[in-house]
């Protein structure tokens, strides 16, 4: 059976063509799904029950099922284990800020507009092999399919509209590297973003990737308005090396030339990610050296205590050291944001349920 979220619309159109259908009730079935969130050929009582019925039989809706879910403490966190046909895992993750009681980004947090963020996977494992990051601690397992990265947007965003609200923001930084899987995360985008559709803005998309530079270039060329994050985590190369192997490949000078080419092409900030690991990379130091790299960048650091995995020794910095590493980068000009971990009972970093469940 096809997974019906695999199919664009030229795809789905051709597909009800084959079926001696109209073309017009592929846009139909389109908003159906994107614009209502039908998850089952039952809901669309606007076909012909013969149509209903082909659905059924040739098309599925969900291309994993729910293996397990935990829910944080203090409910403003949810990771959902997937389980593949083939028993591959993924993982996706739903955060909740600026709620009344949300006391993790700061007073700022409580006085904007409720988000509703994702964080979804683009692979199953991955082959980056950061030895910080559970997934790549699993290794690599497959590329998702574009269908199979809209469906944990569509999980999510069903579960929300029960509760009368709306996916606000979606990140790629979950489980794989999405720009080793550029094809399938830009056809999932397009098919999230098609005005026709779910409609959702290009803005409201972050992918981040460890910096596969002739990827960073091809996606300045096309010069999409999603926004862009680097993970960075350390100033000198043979730092980099020990924690991301495609370092190797890609040295820190050739990662911040393709960034320099995407804000020339698109004139759009990029953000940089800093997993702030105590006595490693979170120093006032390290922060002149960051902020010595980076200057005359259009840029942010998004800086974040590390994530403490088994397979990984080093521990979060503390909120003094983290403080000091802020203060550091912003009085040499480069400005920078502390975040919060969130759903750290829960093991809400990408790859921990998973590797958890492989064990």
């Amino acid at each position: 059976m096809k997974l019906i979220y695999d199919l664009d619309l030229t795809s789905l159109t051709n597909l009800l063509k084959e079926w001696n259908e109209p073309a017009y009730r592929a846009k139909q079935i389109w908003q159906g799904l994107y614009q209502h969130l039908y998850n089952s050929p039952k809901q669309f009582t606007n076909l012909p029950k013969s149509l209903r019925e082909k659905m059924a039989e040739q098309l599925t809706f969900t291309p994993f099922s729910v293996k397990v879910y935990q829910d944080s403490s203090d409910k403003h966190t949810r990771k959902t284990l997937f389980e593949l046909p083939d028993t591959n895992l993924i993982e996706a993750v739903l955060m909740r800020y600026g709620d009344p009681a949300d006391t993790h980004d700061g007073p700022d947090a409580r006085t904007t507009k409720p988000r509703r963020t994702l964080c979804i996977s683009t692979q199953a494992g991955c082959a980056m092999g950061c030895v910080f990051c559970a997934t790549g601690q699993l290794g690599f397992k497959r590329h998702l399919s574009s269908g199979e990265i809209v469906a944990q947007v569509m999980y999510y965003a069903q579960m929300l509209k029960k509760q009368d609200e709306a996916v606000s923001n979606v990140v790629f930084m979950g489980m794989g590297e999405p720009f080793h899987n550029y094809e399938n995360t830009m056809a999932a985008i397009d098919r999230l973003n098609d005005s026709d559709g779910y409609n959702f803005g290009a803005r409201r998309f972050t992918i981040s990737t460890v910096g596969l530079v002739p990827q960073i270039r091809r996606f300045a060329d096309e010069q999409r308005q999603v926004n862009l994050a680097i993970s960075l985590h350390a100033v000198d190369d043979d730092a980099r090396v020990a924690m991301m192997p495609v370092n190797k490949r890609y040295k820190i000078d050739e990662v911040l030339e393709a960034c320099e080419y995407y804000v020339a092409k698109t004139s759009r900030r990029v953000t940089f990610e800093w997993a702030l690991i105590n006595g490693v990379n979170d120093t006032p130091e390290v922060a002149k050296k960051l902020a010595s790299k980076l200057r005359g960048l259009m840029c942010h650091v998004n800086a974040i205590p590390l994530n403490p995995t088994a397979g990984f020794d080093g521990q979060a910095t503390d909120r003094q050291r983290a403080a000091l590493f802020k203060e550091s980068l912003e009085q040499a000009g480069i400005p920078c944001t502390i975040r919060m971990r969130r759903g750290i009972d829960i093991n809400a970093g990408c790859g921990q349920l998973a590797g958890a469940a492989s064990k």
